[in-house]
């Protein structure tokens, strides 16, 4: 059998986002062969687990407090959302300003905010003075987000600021905080992890993922999102 088509065994190493603060190495899965175990034997695999070795999702309860706002209101805003935010004409920027404030965020003066863009708990948003969020971006904010003056979040990116322990048998959820600084730009359907913050000045090049905070004045790029080079000044016009 060639190499390219024979089986491996696979455990993994490391599936962790990061630590609480963000700034550990975190890493997607790691892979690498199971010792002891036979090439092609997926016997591991297969096996069912018992009820309740990895989950039970009958378990699974939402912390009381978790959503920051009482379930009729979550569901008015989401009605609110589909009815009068999505549906509103593409120039009508101030008037999605106005909802997203009535809900709770805090919106800064010229911030630009398209009709398709996606907040879940807009009380847990924070957008700086003449930030631009794009089309189809999701701001998944079971914790908080913020996004800094004149920063950029484009289309179809997506920030999500909350995750599962999946070491809890009932899979506990947990709102973890996304913090980007100003004068940022985060390109074309980029993912943010929970917890990461990224510092002033960062340029985060289009499908990128970014799993671990990022220091100011660079430029990112990649799977994981990786330093490319300094990013320069601006030139001035």
């Amino acid at each position: 059998m060639s190499r390219v088509h024979r089986e491996q065994s696979f455990k993994v190493v490391d599936a962790s986002w990061s630590d609480e603060t963000g700034d550990s190495d975190a890493t997607i899965a790691e892979l690498t062969p199971v010792r002891g175990l036979p090439a092609g034997d997926a016997s591991h695999v297969d096996m069912p687990a018992a009820p309740g070795t990895y989950l039970d999702l009958s378990t699974f309860r939402v912390p009381a407090g978790f959503r920051g706002r009482p379930g009729w209101y979550v569901q008015l805003w989401w009605l609110v959302q589909v009815l009068f935010f999505k549906h509103s004409p593409q120039v009508a920027y101030g008037w999605r300003r106005m909802l997203l404030r009535l809900f709770g965020a805090k919106i800064g003066e010229g911030a630009i905010i398209r009709p398709s863009a996606h907040f879940t708990y807009p009380w847990k948003v924070t957008i700086g003075e003449h930030a631009w969020v794009g089309d189809d971006v999701t701001l998944y904010s079971l914790g908080d987000i913020e996004i800094g003056a004149h920063s950029v979040v484009s289309q179809k990116s997506y920030l999500c600021a909350g995750d599962h322990d999946y070491q809890a048998v009932d899979f506990t959820i947990r709102g973890r905080s996304i913090r980007i600084g100003s004068q940022v730009w985060v390109a074309s359907d980029v993912f943010i992890a929970p917890g990461v913050t990224i510092a002033d000045g960062v340029v985060v090049g289009a499908r990128s993922t970014v799993l671990r905070s990022l220091e100011g004045g660079f430029v990112y790029a990649g799977n994981p999102a990786r330093a490319v080079k300094r990013r320069p000044p601006s030139r001035s016009h």
